[in-house]
């Protein structure tokens, strides 16, 4: 059984940095796509980076110059780099990846900006 499990979260001052990252177990297959996304207490999800299997990137405007999204093959992992973090970066941080032929979703990650 395919499981993607998240790590990294915490609570950091603003200015701060924190690395999640996202491991894709259960399973032989590589990630190919994955996406980090979030969602703030009343707030639609929001996609904030993304890499494809040709290590195209996108980021939200908001995180452009902030975070950076990577991947390691050998460990079947991706990462989100984030600095220079904002209160309003505050959200459960999820990973969506396409393992094989399937799309999972981590039980996501809490990250809380503040001082």
């Amino acid at each position: 059984q395919v499981q993607l499990v998240e790590s990294g979260g915490g609570l950091v001052q603003p200015g701060g940095s924190l690395r999640l990252s996202c491991t894709a177990s259960g399973t032989i297959s590589r990630i190919t796509y994955a996406g980090w996304y979030r969602q703030a207490p009343g707030k639609q999800r929001e996609l904030v980076a993304d890499i494809g299997s040709d290590n195209s990137v996108y980021y939200t405007p908001s995180a452009m110059g902030r975070f950076t999204v990577s991947r390691d093959n050998a460990k079947n992992t991706v990462y989100l780099q984030m600095n220079s973090l904002k209160p309003a970066d505050t959200a459960v941080y999820i990973c969506n990846a396409r393992v094989g032929v399937t799309s999972e979703w981590g039980q996501g990650t809490q990250v809380t900006v503040s001082s």
